[in-house]
């Protein structure tokens, strides 16, 4: 520790915050951090505009899958099991929240397993935790929800509106729900019947929340071989709450996994591709198909931090490696509300910190989860622009890492696919690939326009980019994942009437 920081209480270097970091200091690392309180006159959830005001909105960094000493193990010596705290991640809620906001981050999300009779351990011990954190570091907007134990699928997101009800609310769903919650297990709970009666009572709640599918395909045993997770189960649960389930991780967590030997991901039995789930970075793959027959279907990136790398673990803080950024003001509801419309890009090793993809035709535009209407009647070229911003510094790892190549793709929206099996979309293809050559700087961004000609058909428009010279990512082994960077934005939108 330098001189200065001795003298100054109110600073603490990254390497402090890590060695703080769950091992029994975590208010010492609060204390000094904690801000003047701006931060908390948002935390009653009010907009500080209207719903749909795009006012205030910028690139918000978050994370909505992060675990805490509230996953834990169980004592099965004990009729009904006994939670043991800290049985499978370690670290406070707080030590959390202090790591986001070192890490860069304005959102983040309390994630921790289910297990039996888990709803009252969430209420009655990690909630009261939860509203300390809140307190401690209100400069991280800070979600309540669980990793929930999805009836017939893989763990998925449940994300509770912030509201006075908002501790009742999970306790209901996964009291009610989650399949592991009952005790004895009851097999009933864990059908996709349960799953589609689940969504459909959370889709009529006055306060929707939002539910996004983990690690999708790390079940997987070869590429389209899927496994816990089908392409039925995303249909079917889509159909039944549009706006309540609404997509999937795009680059799971336990990306660190590599530096101690093991999968990147944790994808043991088929790997991921460029840090990425097959499910999204297959060029027409999934994600495409889904995408293809309109569905308003995004991809996120998460820590799923449990123990970080450098004690044994696979993970990576939150904001230290993998980001999601929403189009938001700092709102606990507007936030909820780019994450349920698809204002979102993802990153990884902060290779870049802005994007923004529009799509103009005939004196109209839309951005990343809107969509820009032409007419047939006039001439139909829709010109793209990307416009993103790379890291001014070093990224978390020390590194300055570079963009090599921008991908543009896109793909026509043809309707309902006519199995609900489908994955794949064959007429989503890179329409343009783009070197450092092929953009120009404005101000601090830089900037790609490309043209679309002819378009006579509903389309989607997406963008990827990359630190590689891979023109399509390969399949992970165990290099570093800081030297294997991606960032992917989710679609902008373009009907031709």
């Amino acid at each position: 520790m330098s001189e200065r920081e001795e003298q100054d209480g109110s600073r603490f270097s990254r390497r402090q915050l890590v060695k703080y970091a769950g091992v029994g200091a975590t208010l010492a690392a609060a204390g000094p951090i904690v801000g003047s309180g701006a931060a908390w006159a948002h935390e009653d959830g009010k907009d500080e505009g209207k719903r749909g005001d795009s006012r205030g909105r910028v690139w918000r960094a978050g994370d909505h899958h992060v675990h805490s000493e509230y996953s834990g193990d169980w004592d099965t010596s004990a009729n009904p099991p006994k939670f043991v705290k800290g049985g499978d991640a370690v670290y406070p809620i707080v030590t959390n929240a202090i790591m986001a906001k070192n890490f860069g981050l304005t959102w983040a999300m309390c994630t921790d397993h289910g297990g039996p009779n888990h709803a009252k351990v969430n209420l009655e011990q990690a909630y009261p935790d939860l509203l300390r954190s809140r307190r401690l570091v209100p400069e991280v907007l800070q979600f309540w929800g669980m990793e929930f134990d999805a009836p017939a699928l893989d763990h998925h997101t449940l994300m509770i509106p912030r509201h006075d009800g908002e501790a009742q609310m999970l306790y209901d769903l996964e009291s009610r729900f989650a399949k592991l919650d009952a005790f004895p297990r009851d097999p009933a709970r864990d059908t996709e019947a349960k799953m589609v009666e689940f969504l459909k009572y959370a889709k009529d709640l006055r306060q929707k929340p939002l539910v996004i599918a983990h690690h999708a395909s790390r079940s997987a045993t070869g590429l389209g071989v899927w496994g816990q997770d089908t392409p039925r189960e995303f249909r079917n649960g889509n159909n039944a709450a549009p706006d309540v389930y609404v997509g999937f991780e795009g680059a799971p967590g336990h990306q660190a996994a590599p530096l101690n030997g093991g999968a990147r991901g944790s994808y043991g039995s088929h790997p991921t591709y460029g840090g990425f789930d097959q499910m999204t970075a297959r060029v027409g793959g999934l994600w495409d198909s889904l995408l293809g027959e309109g569905r308003r279907w995004w991809i996120t990136a998460t820590s799923d931090s449990h123990v970080h790398w450098t004690r044994g673990g696979s993970d990576f803080w939150p904001g230290e490696y993998s980001k999601t950024y929403v189009l938001a003001r700092q709102d606990y509801a507007d936030i909820m509300d780019a994450l349920r419309n698809g204002r979102i890009f993802v990153t990884t090793g902060d290779l870049i910190t802005n994007l923004d993809v529009t799509a103009r035709g005939q004196g109209k535009r839309a951005g990343v989860g809107e969509t820009v209407t032409v007419s047939r009647k006039n001439r139909t070229d829709v010109e793209i622009e990307i416009r993103f911003r790379p890291l001014s510094g070093p990224n978390h790892n020390g590194d300055r890492p570079q963009v090599r190549r921008v991908d543009l793709i896109t793909g026509q929206i043809t309707g309902p696919a006519a199995s609900l099996d489908a994955d794949t979309n064959p007429t989503t293809k890179v329409v343009a690939r783009f070197g450092p050559n092929d953009w120009h700087k404005q101000g601090k961004d830089y900037v790609i326009k490309h043209t679309l000609r002819g378009v006579e058909t509903d389309l989607y428009a997406r963008v990827r980019g990359t630190s590689t010279d891979e023109a399509e990512p390969l399949a992970d082994g165990k290099e570093s994942p800081w030297e294997d960077l991606w960032f992917y934005s989710n679609p902008v939108f373009v009907h031709v009437r």
